[in-house]
């Protein structure tokens, strides 16, 4: 569950001056329950994104994962709980000259994952999203669908148990599957990412 109360955060604009993006939110996501986060461009969207991504620290309030105060956090230990949050970004981010499969393999990598588990975890999550026939293909190989489902498989590699995307995936490419392949139930990862 993510629990987020009275969270602040501002940005100091070109000329100096102050400007509150957020102004004291609070709110409860559910553990497996999908939720979106609208409103106009400007209204603090991406600044709350990367508030519970740990990408920024708010000025003030906290936001609990699990019951576990994430902006109390610095240093060693904030870098531990991102290791365990996956993030999609919109743009999906993956390195150009990396194939798809190096491009989910690599935060395995960077942890030091041996290389017998890189394989077979990278070959899981590719399997996953329904793109194993595409583990060599270069992104610009790729459509727009297919490098946004890698990103998500890149997301997943060490993220266990909580996934935050930045925008949904587009329904068309989405196909219910009966249990999560991640913890074996019927939570929000039992999406299943396929083309049809």
């Amino acid at each position: 569950m993510i629990a987020i109360d009275d969270l602040h955060k501002s940005y100091r604009t070109a000329d100096g001056r102050l400007s509150a993006v957020l102004k004291g939110l609070s709110l409860q996501v559910p553990e497996r329950s999908i939720t979106a986060v609208v409103g106009p461009s400007g209204a603090g969207k991406s600044t709350l994104a990367r508030c519970i991504s740990l990408l920024e620290q708010p000025d003030s309030g906290s936001i609990r994962i699990n019951g576990k105060d994430l902006s109390a956090l610095s240093g060693e230990a904030l870098r531990r709980e991102r290791r365990a949050i996956g993030t999609v970004f919109q743009s999906s981010a993956l390195l150009s000259r990396r194939t798809a499969w190096e491009n989910v393999a690599l935060p395995l990598a960077w942890l030091g994952v041996v290389e017998r588990d890189i394989k077979a975890r990278v070959g899981e999550l590719l399997e996953s999203v329904g793109l194993s026939h595409k583990a060599d293909a270069w992104p610009a190989q790729l459509s727009g669908g297919q490098r946004q489902r890698i990103g998500i498989a890149r997301a997943l590699a060490c993220a266990r148990p909580f996934c935050w995307r930045m925008k949904p995936p587009p329904a068309s490419i989405l196909r219910p599957r009966p249990r999560c392949w991640l913890c074996s139930s019927g939570c929000v990862m039992s999406t299943s990412w396929r083309s049809s």
